[in-house]
């Protein structure tokens, strides 16, 4: 057939309607042949007609798949939609075929503004029904249909055989799309619409933007669409039917623009619905029609190579017959995606998945960021933000990675107050992680990774500023004035103070002072009092004016110092053991807070530490108090010095004393001794002496009450320590002369070494450092041996 006859011949019946799967690498090779071989005058896309005047930028050299068309609602901008595309895309390959040729290309779906307003649950149209029975109630998945009939139970290795793996198909290049429409007709007979009564609307509006191309550029017109649609669109419907139809839909203001997509989001049902599960794969058959499990396999034995594992040419020559061997077996024309990952597993993997595991994530899925030009359109806030990230080298990346950041530096000072401000406006670039090195002030870490999402998420940020600081800044004045309690205004300042936001202090340090003095709940202050506390130390390394913070930290230790010990009395064993942490809290939180006021002018609040040291003692010895407080006192006093550890053995024979119920005795204890209280009973036996003589004496129908409690405590222990305290408990703690009689029977106990077993170790040591074994060293060197082995 000439080129003249096949392009007369694709317009003989109407439109040339272009069938595809979207994101399907077969599909969009079909779609360019079909174009070279009809030569239309326009091409007609399926897509939001907004998006017309953005789509030359598909042209600009900046401009890289995966990449995706965003609408969202100018007053809303969380209500949104995308329209993603890959190189591998059939539309895309479509909108490039068109400007490469110079040809008029339009987009022709349903407009954004009314698909954005729509809402999911609302009813559809009238006249828009789908038939009668329950077989039209459930979404139809033509793919897996399809597959069915032709006996296959994998939808994707069905479509795999008969499109990817065509090679260079028959001659006609319009022969795949007449088959695809027959058997779409065949699935719309059946199932009508299949449960998307929206399509009938959606595919009203694509014809008559059909006609109305056909009337402006003539009958050489090409539709490239999903071959769900093209039943419908081939349909002969009247004009009035079809603008019957879209009588009535809601309308909602939108703005479109180009953002990144990434290969990870192409699985993801949006906008064009079809997901895909290997992007990677099937952009790597798109790129390369010759040879494609060659390649593959040459790319997985690079990618391993990088990964330090020994894959030589030989095992690509084993995997790619592997692979050929079992698609053979399997009656598939062409190894796919599962012999290749197969014959990985076997020949480059030894049979294990976690290599194959890098595999699937790093090529078969893949982390590929598109980019976007600048001349997109984009929200002031966005382009602020490229700016930002541009002037800090903070590049966004589709692929997780750590970032460690020295505050004392400008340019990882800057990074952090960005990271700060973007997660204070909601958008979750980064999140921070434990530090691997130093835990100082000075340091950050960070986790990043950029989504897709987070576009919208900037949008919606735009309603607070232009610019990442003033957005930051306006974000942090509404939710100091919305916050519900002191903790989340205590927070704030915190984070202001991270984000670098100093214009917002006043008024949040305006509502902290307010909500300070007006709440009573000890609890909440003593949540209060960390936070801001901790904001009065970034100060110093951020270099901060964090002087606002000082009098208000100072009061509210001060009110927490007078209404601790109250609130402290008839507590619950949960309200307890809250109450516990807090105290923790509090402790560390004055220690830090009186070295911060040294020297300052609001040092004149006096000795806080003292202060705090009187509350600790009345908490101590009050009866009231929960045993699990007045432990947790007592161990606080006895670690500041505070206490004399011949008083703190007082305290606790007066706790374990039989007058005492072994529930609040064993709470006692588990305050006393929780946390890292293990070493401390390692090395002063008599409270482990104590603790001892109590346990073994309480009552066994108490026991089973006081064990869980116990167990909760000792747990928490280093196993070494658990295991040191098992041996000192073994010979009796606290019992001199018992430990004397016993310390030949305790090994690694004794009071003096034990030269016998020192010197056993002498043969394996000048083994170890290449000696004869028999002598030969000389005196200094037995000498040196010698002191190690004892």
């Amino acid at each position: 057939m000439s080129d003249t006859s096949a392009r007369d011949g694709a317009y003989g019946s109407g439109p040339l309607l272009l069938g595809v799967r979207h994101h399907g690498p077969g599909s969009a090779r079909a779609v360019r042949a079909a174009l070279d071989a009809a030569r239309p005058g326009a091409v007609l896309v399926e897509g939001p007609p907004e998006a017309d005047p953005l789509i030359p930028l598909a042209a600009d050299p900046d401009m890289r798949p995966p990449v995706a068309l965003l609408a969202h609602a100018v007053d809303e901008p969380g209500r949104s939609a995308f329209w993603p595309m890959a190189e591998f895309s059939p539309e895309w390959v479509a909108i490039r075929w068109a400007l490469e040729h110079d040809v008029p290309v339009r987009f022709i779906d349903l407009p954004a503004t009314h698909t954005l307003a729509w809402d999911t649950e609302a009813e559809t149209p009238s006249g828009a029904g789908v038939g009668e029975g329950p077989e039209h109630d459930l979404r139809v998945d033509p793919l897996a249909v399809l597959a069915g009939t032709a006996g296959h139970d994998d939808p994707e290795r069905w479509w795999e055989d008969v499109v990817e793996h065509r090679g260079a198909g028959p001659r006609d290049p319009f022969a795949p799309f007449a088959a695809l429409e027959e058997a779409m007709a065949a699935l719309r007979e059946r199932y009508g619409v299949g449960g998307r009564p929206r399509d009938l609307v959606r595919e009203a509006h694509m014809r008559l933007q059909v006609r109305a191309a056909r009337k402006e550029f003539g009958p050489a017109v090409a539709v490239v669409c999903g071959a769900w649609h093209v039943p419908a669109l081939r349909e002969r419907t009247t004009v009035t039917a079809d603008r019957a139809l879209l009588k009535g839909l809601p309308r909602i203001r939108t703005d479109l623009t180009w953002v990144p997509w990434t290969h990870r989001r192409l699985a993801r049902s949006s906008g064009y619905g079809a997901g895909i599960d290997s992007p990677g794969w099937y952009g790597h058959l798109f790129r390369a029609p010759d040879r494609p499990v060659e390649r593959w396999l040459t790319k997985v034995a690079g990618l391993l190579r990088e990964e330090d594992r020994m894959v030589s040419s030989a095992h690509v020559i084993e995997a790619v017959r592997l692979a050929g061997t079992l698609a053979a077996m399997r009656g598939r024309p062409l190894p796919g995606l599962s012999e290749t990952s197969d014959a990985v597993r076997a020949v480059m993997c030894d049979g294990s998945d976690v290599p194959l595991a890098l595999v699937h994530d790093r090529l078969v899925v893949g982390d590929l960021l598109g980019e976007v030009p600048e001349a997109a359109p984009a929200v002031p806030l966005q382009r602020d933000l490229a700016r930002e990230q541009r002037g800090l080298r903070l590049k966004p990346e589709a692929l997780e990675r750590e970032l460690e950041l020295d505050l004392r530096k400008d340019t990882d000072a800057g990074r952090g107050r960005l990271l700060h401000r973007l997660r204070l406006l909601g958008v979750g670039w980064g999140e921070p992680a434990e530090s691997r090195g130093s835990t100082g002030t000075f340091r950050e870490t960070w986790r990043l990774r950029w989504e897709p999402e987070l576009s919208v998420r900037v949008a919606e940020a735009g309603v607070w500023g232009t610019t990442v600081l003033a957005a930051a800044t306006a974000k942090a004045e509404a939710d100091a004035l919305a916050a519900r309690t002191l903790a989340d205004v205590t927070a704030l300042a915190e984070h202001c103070l991270l984000a670098g936001l100093p214009d917002a202090l006043p008024v949040v340090m305006r509502v902290l002072a307010d909500r300070a003095a007006l709440d009573t709940d000890v609890g909440h202050l003593a949540q209060a009092l960390p936070a801001l506390v901790r904001s009065l130390r970034y100060g110093d390394v951020r270099g901060t004016d964090t002087g606002a913070l000082t009098g208000v930290a100072a009061g509210l230790a001060e009110r927490v110092f007078v209404g601790l010990p109250p609130a402290c009395a008839a507590l619950d064993a949960d309200a307890a053991q809250e109450m516990r942490g807090h105290v923790d809290a509090v402790h560390t939180a004055v220690g830090l807070l009186a070295e911060t006021l040294a020297g300052t002018p609001a040092a004149g609040h006096g000795d806080l530490r003292g202060r705090w040291r009187a509350v600790l003692r009345t908490l101590a010895t009050r009866d009231t108090v929960p045993g699990v407080v007045r432990g947790r006192a007592v161990r606080l006093l006895l670690d500041d010095g505070e206490l004399e550890p011949g008083d703190a053995a007082r305290l606790m024979g007066l706790v374990l004393s039989p007058g005492t119920p072994p529930a609040d005795a064993a709470a006692w204890i588990e305050g006393f001794a929780g946390g890292g209280g293990g070493m401390l009973l390692v090395h002063d036996e008599r409270l482990l002496g104590l603790v001892d003589t109590w346990l073994t004496g309480v009552p066994a129908d108490a026991f089973t009450d006081v064990l869980p409690l116990l167990r909760r405590t000792f747990s928490a222990y280093a196993p070494g320590v658990r295991r040191t305290l098992g041996e000192l408990v073994r010979r009796g703690p606290g019992a001199d002369t018992a430990r004397t009689a016993r310390a030949a029977a305790v090994p690694g106990f004794a009071t003096e070494p034990d030269t016998a077993r020192a010197d056993a170790v002498l043969p394996v040591l000048r083994l170890l450092l290449g000696q004869d074994p028999d002598g030969g060293t000389t005196t200094t060197d037995d000498d040196c041996l010698t002191g190690v082995g004892a």
